[in-house]
């Protein structure tokens, strides 16, 4: 890789259209997965819930559709039918605490349509555990591959989280902008929002910003009836979006400062644009630093591998460098549908790396054995610890008491570094 290069990644906040569409979704999962927590049937052992969720959100309209099975669908004359009263109020939460009340998408106006089937039989069969000589395993819910990555180069900036500077700096900027806005402090800013940051880098770090891009939904006028120009919106968010990066590293000229390039954003989020779940998927991952097996996560129960498998391969990666093992680390794994064990294997350290790759490939899975039954009960994926990953990305973030983020531990890195 080049030393001396800029590259640029983006984020959208909570209240983006495609992120509205994640949230609804994985708050439905969340729903299937806490039943199963309160009836006891959710344990390490097994999973009761199967759940491929899509949302659609546009003009006072949330469409709900996809497949699965769990405890909030019930059979009727031998059909699977969802609650879908629940659901339809599991939306509304969702947007209500977003911070929609417009005339164009409300929580309480939109009209919530739900189109929840059950689950094909013939997907059922092939994910559903089967009896072997080493146990029960369930096979993989579809084929594809999947990535994981980790680097150090934004530990300095925050120990932990392994990330590449410019998503994780896009993800921060949102992040205050949205804290500020929940909590009065910009009440004029609406839940819609972009940021776009480009980094140079030197020498192979990170050194700072050449521009940075913020769009932000905002209220037409303010309280004092004045109407609303990019250049207030600049001066009212310059602080913050300064704030939250790194000291020296906002572009020093106000044309690499761009905010509401368009000159205005009063309409927005899914009245502005529809939203789709799962349309955010560099977002979600490394903001194009690393590959992408195309999956999105979202909505997918973990025996989906588009999920638990892309949760898994970050979480090898990152106990890789922070092992000491590798200053930047990719992992690739591969499986077929119906089947538990992974059809592949690769570690690419960039030749930032102090352990043999092949030897990598040949100790991670026996560390950690890469089926979905096995990643499903390490990484305690049957908790209802979903929607809070909808939103500023999956990766890169502080484990939770509760199981939040399980794969962001780096509790594998001692035994890994004994191991090698």
């Amino acid at each position: 890789m080049r030393a001396s290069y800029l590259f640029t990644s983006e984020s959208v906040s909570e209240g983006h259209p495609d992120k509205v569409s994640d949230q609804i979704s994985d708050a439905i999962l969340d729903a299937f997965l806490e039943k199963d927590v309160k009836l006891g049937i959710a344990d390490d052992s097994q999973i009761n819930t199967r759940l491929g969720c899509e949302t659609l959100c546009t003009t006072n309209k949330i469409v709900i559709a996809g497949e699965g099975r769990g405890q909030l669908f019930r059979d009727i004359h031998g059909k699977s039918v969802v609650d879908r009263e629940l659901i339809t109020q599991i939306a509304r939460d969702v947007v209500k605490d977003i911070g929609y009340d417009q005339n164009g998408f409300s929580y309480h106006g939109a009209d919530v349509e739900v189109l929840l089937h059950g689950q094909s039989a013939d997907i059922a069969m092939g994910v559903d555990a089967k009896k072997k000589k080493s146990g029960e395993e369930e096979g993989a819910g579809d084929q594809g591959m999947m990535f994981g990555y980790a680097c150090t180069e934004s530990e300095v900036y925050e120990k932990g989280s392994y990330m590449p500077a410019p998503i994780f700096f896009a993800h921060r900027i949102l992040k205050v902008l949205s804290e500020k806005r929940r909590s009065g402090q910009m009440f004029d800013l609406q839940p819609d929002a972009k940021s776009q940051v480009t980094v140079r880098y030197v020498d192979g770090k990170p050194v700072g910003c050449t521009k940075v891009v913020v769009s932000t939904q905002h209220n037409e006028k303010s309280r004092n009836g004045k109407k609303y120009s990019p250049g207030l919106i600049k001066d009212m968010i310059a602080h913050e979006v300064e704030g939250a990066l790194p000291k020296g590293w906002m572009p020093q000229k106000s044309s690499d400062f761009l905010v509401n390039p368009t000159g205005n954003f009063v309409v927005g989020g899914p009245d502005g644009d529809c939203g789709l779940t799962g349309r955010k998927i560099i977002v979600d991952t490394y903001g194009g630093y690393a590959p992408h097996g195309g999956g999105a996560f979202s909505g997918k129960d973990p025996t989906k591998v588009d999920r638990s498998a892309a949760y898994a391969a970050r979480y090898l990666a990152k106990n890789v460098v922070a092992a000491g093992l590798a200053e930047r680390c990719t992992i690739q794994v591969a499986y077929a549908i119906g089947v538990a064990d992974p059809m592949s294997l690769l570690v690419d350290t960039h030749g930032t790396g102090n352990v043999d790759e092949k030897k990598l490939e040949k100790v991670l899975p026996e560390l950690f054995r890469l089926t979905p039954t096995n990643i499903r009960r390490t990484l305690k994926l049957n908790r209802p610890i979903y929607r809070r990953t909808a939103s500023y990305g999956h990766f890169g973030r502080a484990p939770e008491k509760d199981g939040g983020f399980s794969w962001e531990k780096t509790d594998l890195a001692a035994a890994l570094k004994k191991a090698v």
